[in-house]
């Protein structure tokens, strides 16, 4: 009863505000604010401050996983009442300027990748030194609490590569390609060796050019022709998946595709066969947790974690659970 009269008082208090909003000089920009919550199918539970926060990734364009990271994010941040601004850039020097100009804007919080750690760290220590807290999120785990951050979220990517290995081995497979779409990312990079120290069988690195689909497509396929032996082919993303299966197609090979990360067409893809299995690091529950353990900073000076990361993954999962999850990648939340 005394959490409902105090969610009533919450309620009542923030629509108490918007009604004082009409008589103020304030009052258009909460009406648009209000605009906006509903625009974004929810409406903040709080009546803290309208803090504004920043989220800089390394995301190339169209990359859909990041289009999950992004809604659970967004969700949140109407939930907590913050006004969210989302920027990327895949070459690490520009997320990097990113970081600064969200610094430049006095921002409340800052949520950052740290796929290539090295340029981001002065970029980092910029933020801290304007006290602006930041999180890290999806990549960097190892180097988040040396920079200084509050916290991670996001999976061990050895952790996850590890149970793709095991995975593997249980299906009996005896030689991998692990296909790494962004060179430099020290995240593959720890994919494909977690791969390599729990598989038992071969684990052979391929590079490919992660903005050119075409391009990723014959290089999978090349390397499937010229290696009859490959008999698993792993990728390190879910746009990455369906061009592995259609060059496994050219190549005529019957190499298994496995992949990281979920998406409509890996479930679609997992549900009919086409795919082994894909390991879900939750891109929603990323976003989502790294805005909401900002406004939990802000608010309540809470930090969760105790300096170790908040793991988001990895979960394995196999055509059996593709079809319980197949309506949340519809709405894009999986």
């Amino acid at each position: 009863m005394a959490r409902f009269q105090t969610w009533v008082g919450v309620a009542l208090a923030g629509a108490l505000s918007v009604s004082l909003a009409g008589c103020s000089s304030t009052g258009g920009k909460r009406a648009e604010d209000a605009r906006k919550a509903a625009a974004a199918q929810g409406r903040a539970a709080v009546n803290t401050p309208r803090w504004t926060f920043a989220m800089i990734t390394h995301s190339g364009d169209g990359d859909t996983f990041w289009d999950i990271v992004q809604s659970g994010a967004k969700q949140a941040a109407v939930k907590d009442n913050i006004n969210f601004l989302y920027s990327h850039d895949a070459e690490a020097q520009q997320q990097a300027q990113l970081v600064d100009a969200a610094v430049d804007k006095k921002v409340d919080g800052i949520i950052v990748t740290l796929a290539k750690p090295d340029a981001l760290k002065a970029a980092v220590a910029r933020a801290e030194k304007a006290g602006i807290p930041v999180i890290t999120v999806n990549s960097g785990s190892a180097e988040s609490k040396a920079f200084g951050a509050l916290t991670h979220v996001g999976q061990d990517e050895t952790v996850a590569g590890e149970a793709v290995g095991e995975e593997l081995a249980k299906r009996g497979r005896k030689k991998a390609l692990c296909v790494l779409h962004e060179q430099g990312n020290v995240g593959h990079e720890q994919r494909c060796a977690g791969v390599a120290k729990t598989f038992g069988g071969t684990v052979e690195n391929l590079y490919v050019n992660g903005t050119n689909m075409p391009d990723v497509q014959s290089a999978i396929g090349a390397k499937l022709q010229a290696d009859k032996s490959i008999d698993a082919v792993v990728t390190l993303g879910a746009p990455y998946a369906d061009t592995a299966v259609k060059a496994k197609a050219d190549a005529g090979s019957t190499a298994e595709v496995d992949t990281f990360d979920l998406n409509a067409k890996v479930a679609a893809e997992l549900k009919d066969g086409t795919l082994g299995f894909a390991v879900d690091q939750q891109p929603y529950l990323q976003g989502y947790q790294a805005v909401d353990l900002l406004w939990l900073y802000k608010y309540n000076s809470d930090v969760l974690g105790g300096g170790r990361p908040v793991l988001t993954g990895p979960q394995i999962v196999t055509g059996d659970q593709a079809a319980a999850l197949e309506e949340y990648t519809k709405r894009g939340t999986r």
